[in-house]
Parts: structure tokens; C-alpha cells; sequence
């Protein structure tokens, strides 16, 4: 059982994409324990069930989950639909999913692939914060924060496309900052660096001496990997009141590596 002790989020009822694992989970279980009813989602179902069994597991009281594509416009209005009957409102959004199906130098990007990274990675995020937009101001106001990358800031090797996608996400939640402050809602972002996680797995899987190394590599103060719950933390942080004078940020998660001035 998690050792959580702040209740930050009570009464709050908050939407997080792609979290029946890695990232999304983590911060769906944070949220979930300070006090959050939670709706997560996922392309497929059994995963979705695994993850809702998992997290009442933990001692998340309140949450249930909605399968389907992100880059559907009908699954975005099922989760949006789903949360408010289940839930009957929402006050925070966390727009964490994404994708990046392609290894390579970044001229070989196919069209296809180079339009599906910015569908998913880009465009659902941007349609999600439409869809939620009326509801968290009805509630006078919420949060929406977006997952980007570190590689926003700088284009790593083979994964550079990926890379823009999160730099363009990275100006999406500025946009959305300047234009939702108005209502009371603060946009803000993580990018994370590599954390230990399924899409992150092939930098990493070889015990510790490849772990090791990558760090060394990678340059990362710290001296480890990160894990979820490193972003989780920093997200809790940004959703809640006590980042009530943060708006338009994107905060790095990545240990110390070296990402911008």
C-alpha cells in the first residue's frame, strides 16, 4: 500500500490517457490516493480491467476505465461522456498518451507514420482539451497538463520525428495557457527523460551495466533511471492548488540531464 499521505485531490475528478501502465498508471494511482475519482484509458479492454482491479488494489477508491483508440474522435467523446455519468463532472485532464512507431534518421520518416505521430501525439491531446474545456469550467476552473519529452528539447538519435511531435506539443500547452487562463484553467506539461517504462525499455533492458551506462551517456546528474512515480510526483504537483500560480510550464523530469537553458 502506497504511503501517500496528501488528500489534495478530493471531491476533484480527473481523466488520464494511456494509464493501464507505466507513466498514466503512476499518475492515475497518485492521483487516485490523494483523493481523486479517476477515469483511465486504453486501447484494450483487458488491460483497462487488469489496471482498474489494480489500482482499487491500492487503495484508489474511485475509478473506472474506457477502452479505445485516443486519435478516435468517437472514443474522446465515449471518455468524456463515460467520466461525466460516472463521475458526473471533471476538474483535471491529463493528456499522457503517445506514440512513436518509428526508429531511424528522421528522413526516413514515411508520410504515414510522420502524419500518425502528430495524430496521436499532437492532435488527440489538442481535441481532448476541446472536448473537457465546457465541463472543468463549470467547475470554475481545473487543470490540464500534457505529457511531452524531454526530447522536446533537443533531438536525440533515431527518434527524432518523435521528437517534434513533443517540441510542438511543448507550444500547444503555452497556446493552451494564454487562451484558457481566462477560465481559470491552468495547462502545464512534463517531459520526462527515460524512465523506466515499456516504450523506453530498449535503451535500458540489460541489467544494471546497461543502465550504467546509459546514464553515463545520457549525462544524468542523478545517477539513475527514473521511474514513474518521478513523473507522477511533479504531475500531482501541477494538478493540484498548490501550483494554483503555475501556468504555461513544461517542468523536465529527467534527472539533471542537461535539456534547455
Amino acid at each position: 500500500m502506497s504511503s501517500v499521505k496528501c488528500h489534495r485531490f478530493e471531491g476533484k475528478v480527473a481523466i488520464v490517457t494511456a494509464a493501464t501502465k507505466g507513466i498514466g498508471y503512476a499518475i492515475a494511482e497518485r492521483l487516485g490516493l490523494e483523493g481523486a475519482s479517476i477515469v483511465i484509458g486504453s486501447r484494450n479492454q483487458k488491460n483497462v480491467d487488469e489496471a482498474v482491479a489494480q489500482l482499487k488494489a491500492r487503495g484508489v477508491k474511485n475509478v473506472a476505465g474506457v477502452a479505445g483508440h485516443i486519435a478516435s474522435v468517437e472514443v474522446q467523446q465515449k471518455i468524456v461522456d463515460f467520466t461525466l455519468q460516472t463521475f458526473g463532472k471533471i476538474n483535471i485532464l491529463i493528456n499522457n498518451h503517445g506514440i512513436n512507431p518509428a526508429f531511424g534518421h528522421i528522413l526516413e520518416v514515411s508520410d504515414q507514420v510522420w502524419d500518425k505521430l502528430f495524430e496521436v501525439n499532437v492532435k488527440a491531446g489538442f481535441q481532448m482539451a476541446k472536448l473537457v474545456h465546457p465541463h472543468i469550467v463549470k467547475q470554475g476552473g481545473g487543470s490540464i497538463i500534457f505529457n511531452a519529452s524531454y526530447s522536446a528539447y533537443h533531438s536525440p538519435p533515431g527518434i527524432a520525428a518523435y521528437g517534434v511531435t513533443k517540441t510542438a506539443v511543448v507550444g500547444l500547452t503555452r497556446a493552451l495557457a494564454m487562451g484558457l487562463a481566462k477560465d481559470n484553467i491552468r495547462v502545464n506539461g512534463i517531459a520526462p527523460g527515460v524512465i523506466k517504462t515499456k516504450m523506453s525499455q530498449v535503451l535500458w533492458e540489460g541489467g544494471e551495466e546497461a543502465e550504467k551506462e546509459l546514464t553515463e551517456v545520457q549525462e544524468i546528474a542523478l545517477g539513475r533511471l527514473g521511474i514513474p512515480e518521478d513523473c507522477a510526483g511533479v504531475v500531482a504537483f501541477l494538478a493540484s492548488d498548490d501550483a494554483n500560480y503555475v501556468t504555461g510550464e513544461t517542468i523536465v523530469v529527467a534527472g539533471g540531464v542537461q535539456a534547455r537553458i
